[in-house]
């Protein structure tokens, strides 16, 4: 054997050997992860989450404060009037909260017959919120269900749920909410549904929007499990003889998770746009109880004279769907189990600090290649993530197994 071809052969096996020893820069190993369980595993990814942690504060902030000053049934607040009562005007009504905290009676001043605007916009949180987690629930348990029989069985089942997707689509939500509404308001008709409705308003609304807004996640957990039915976990599962419940929720369920929490906060936030909407238009709630979308339909016409009567209930509408969003984006990112991390700092100081070449029989330093977005000496080979201890991919997972 020439010179020439033992040095190619060292080169060969040192650059093996190089690329199995050292991670790619900027992958950290997921070695803290060793020996916890899945609930500590995602809460530790979730509090890692800058954004998803921020949300979660603010929206703890938001939901303490709605409830506690305004108290909730036979639960007293602390706050000094209620959403209903109406007091003498303060100064035209002008907030009382100066700098630096001074708050006063009215720190969110009042509206033109007297009442304060700090109850009514916690008062109107309350109700916001309260549809919000009902819609959240109703449509997602619905959603999920149906998407994932009809992903998982195909043929006559995913047909005809389907096309009852495809009916509840083509109606108008506002058709329906402005008939429920009609309805819910004959207190005196004698029917079961009114007397319910009368008392508990917020509560039917809630479940009646959940009703209809659960197409759009049935329809994307559905090709979530087209995709991951084919795999070879499942077929394991099937054949160590694993029921189709067992399958579709041990199995497959936790694989589409990330799909369905993201989709699932987004439908939350955008439940309390829909019900602002609804309550704007006249649709939802309705006085003498109050919500944000009632409170910015009624103080329209005052935003060129009165603007904080409009800005504060727009105010917490913004910061709760924001919170929501920033709360999903980090869920997701904790329980989705093909999620790598990636620290762009570390990359660049890896890269500049020498694994830009590698050393090689002979003395001889051979430059790095870059392939497929990770770098490695001689080679830039960046192998499966699992090497680095990433989470393997969904086709290998743990929950592929019967128990």
């Amino acid at each position: 054997m020439s010179q020439q071809s033992q040095q190619e052969e060292a080169t060969e096996v040192s650059a093996s050997a190089a690329a199995a020893a050292a991670p790619a820069a900027g992958i950290e190993p997921i070695l803290e992860a060793k020996g916890l369980s899945l609930g500590q595993i995602v809460r530790k990814r979730f509090f890692g989450h800058t954004g998803a942690l921020a949300g979660l504060i603010v929206f703890a902030v938001i939901f303490v404060l709605a409830f506690s000053s305004e108290g909730w049934g036979p639960i007293p607040g602390w706050w000094q009037y209620q959403h209903d009562q109406v007091t003498p005007l303060v100064n035209e009504g002008v907030p009382t909260w100066t700098l630096p905290f001074s708050f006063g009676d009215h720190p969110f001043g009042q509206d033109r017959i007297g009442r304060d605007l700090f109850a009514m916009t916690m008062r109107g949180a309350q109700q916001s919120i309260i549809i919000m987690i009902i819609i959240g629930v109703v449509a997602g348990l619905i959603g999920v269900v149906v998407g994932a029989l009809a992903g998982y069985f195909r043929g006559w089942v995913e047909a005809v749920l389907m096309r009852l997707t495809d009916i509840i689509i083509i109606i108008p939500v506002l058709l329906l909410a402005a008939v429920m509404s009609q309805t819910a308001g004959r207190r005196d008709s004698g029917s079961w549904f009114g007397q319910f409705a009368a008392s508990n308003g917020v509560v039917v609304l809630g479940i009646f929007l959940g009703l209809v807004a659960w197409v759009g996640l049935a329809r994307l957990v559905r090709g979530e499990f087209l995709s991951l039915r084919e795999r070879e976990f499942v077929d394991a599962a099937r054949i160590s003889g694993a029921s189709n419940a067992r399958i579709i929720f041990k199995h497959i369920l936790p694989n589409a998770v990330g799909v369905v929490i993201v989709n699932g906060t987004l439908l939350m936030s955008s439940a309390i746009l829909l019900e602002t909407a609804l309550s704007y238009l006249g649709v939802g709630v309705k006085a003498p109880d109050t919500s944000l979308g009632l409170l910015i339909s009624q103080n329209q016409e005052a935003f060129s004279t009165r603007p904080w009567l409009f800005w504060w209930p727009g105010l917490f509408i913004v910061l709760i769907c924001l919170c929501i969003n920033f709360i999903g984006d980090g869920l997701r990112d904790a329980f989705d189990p093909r999620q790598k991390k990636f620290n762009a700092k570390k990359a660049k100081k890896g890269t500049r600090s020498g694994h830009g070449s590698a050393v090689v029989a002979g003395g001889a330093a051979a430059p790095a290649l870059e392939v497929g977005g990770g770098v490695s000496p001689v080679s830039g080979y960046v192998p499966d993530s699992e090497a680095f201890g990433g989470a393997p991919h969904a086709g290998d997972d743990t929950t592929g197994r019967n128990d």
